[in-house]
């Protein structure tokens, strides 16, 4: 555990003193093993070739007292039986939160989400994302934070300070899902603080009748970083480069009957050239299908940066579509399929996800992944030998 998660246990034992006021305590979470097939042999001769065992855990602990005054903690683990990098442990939360009428303020290490849109979030900036447990960027790293929430009847206003920097992860030598020359250990930043640079953010939102509106700021270090091709007397590595960036961010959600429209949009200075990005589409559900208790969402959507190829994501003009089957069953059976695909180049990413509670504790799920790569300057074709298929079973408490 590093000095920031050690840092946030006393400040938040000292400010929740867990008093004598009534008070409850409760854990949930869950323990699982993972078994990763990947059918294709790996690019780079260190990486491990097609079979992949894995076990991690992701306990919560929850303590309120005084109705007033909350603690959470979720730690993280995980054991790779390759990569070494994707061997870790984490501090997801550790957050004290104090929820007044009109206001709350929450201290620690904590995770915030923003977003509607399905294929990608790019509004969604404040913690960084945890690659090494999933390449979709929906897995992210624990952000020390000091949060004020305003709750007013013009909307909710919510004020980050943000006191440290955590890395983006990446795979390992040996592992997959990495690029070929590997990314470097040696990070660099612009700014002379490092990772101690303090950030700075804060988001408006309010709903209209039918309409989700959000609006967003965010200044400081880059959770994104440019990767530079440097040479070294061991020969050529990728570099992170971490810009300090301005992002302004607009995400929109409108239901409308059985239609969803989203919308996230941004602009972002301070990261080479001033850009902007889009992602927007709808979700149309069809209720009941085949006279049964199933519903089903049909996603389309469109991804665009203006940056276009030298853009450092994949997804700078590219269409989206998939679909959302959930069964509505005890065993909450759930279906999810997409497929992101480039509209300059023939860059196709295919994506399916499925879980299913066997048990009263027990849910079993499947990923998939598959890439389809042909142009060397696509950020995808250095990944192209690793489509995967996982199994996972999990035990919740």
């Amino acid at each position: 555990m590093n000095k920031q998660h050690l840092f946030a246990i006393t400040v938040l034992m000292a400010l929740g003193g867990f008093g004598t006021h009534a008070s409850a305590s409760e854990w949930s979470g869950f323990v699982a093993g993972e078994y990763a097939y990947f059918p294709q042999s790996a690019l780079d001769e260190q990486q491990f070739d097609q079979h992949n065992l894995s076990f991690f855990a992701e306990p919560e602990f929850y303590h309120s007292w005084g109705n007033e005054h909350s603690l959470t903690f979720v730690p993280f683990i995980r054991w790779d039986q390759h990569d070494s990098q994707r061997s870790h442990l984490d501090v997801r939360e550790l957050i004290w939160t104090h929820a007044a009428e009109q206001w709350d303020i929450r201290a620690g290490i904590g995770k915030v989400f923003w977003g509607v849109t399905e294929s990608q979030h790019l509004v969604d900036i404040i913690n960084q994302s945890d690659l090494v447990e999933n390449i979709d960027g929906e897995d992210k790293l624990g952000q020390p934070m000091i949060n004020l929430t305003l709750l007013q009847d013009w909307g909710m206003l919510d004020l980050f300070v943000l006191p440290g920097f955590r890395e983006r992860s990446f795979a390992g030598k040996d592992g997959r899902f990495r690029s070929s020359p590997e990314i470097d250990d040696h990070t660099v930043y612009e700014s002379g603080a490092k990772q101690k640079h303090v950030d700075y953010a804060l988001r408006w939102s309010q709903t209209f009748d039918d309409w989700d509106v959000g609006l967003s700021h965010f200044y400081g270090t880059s959770r994104e970083p440019r990767i530079i091709p440097t040479v070294t007397p061991n020969g050529l590595v990728l570099v992170p480069f971490y810009d300090i960036i301005n992002q302004t961010g607009i995400d929109v959600q409108a239901t409308l009957d059985a239609w969803l429209w989203k919308v996230e949009v941004i602009h972002r200075s301070g990261q080479g050239e001033t850009f902007n990005a889009f992602t927007g589409g709808f979700e149309y559900s069809f209720v009941g299908v085949f006279d049964s208790s199933a519903d089903l969402g049909v996603i389309a959507e469109y991804l665009y940066d203006d940056r276009g190829s030298s853009a450092a994501t994949p997804f700078e003009n590219d269409i989206f579509i998939g679909a959302r089957l959930g069964m509505n069953d005890a065993a909450s059976s759930e279906l999810l399929l997409g497929v992101i695909s480039d509209l300059n180049q023939n860059t196709r990413f295919y994506s399916l996800e499925a879980s299913r509670r066997i048990a009263r504790s027990w849910v079993i799920s499947v990923e998939a992944r598959f890439i389809s790569a042909e142009d060397n300057n696509d950020p995808l074709f250095y990944i192209r030998q690793d489509d995967s298929i996982k199994l996972e079973l999990a035990r919740h408490f």
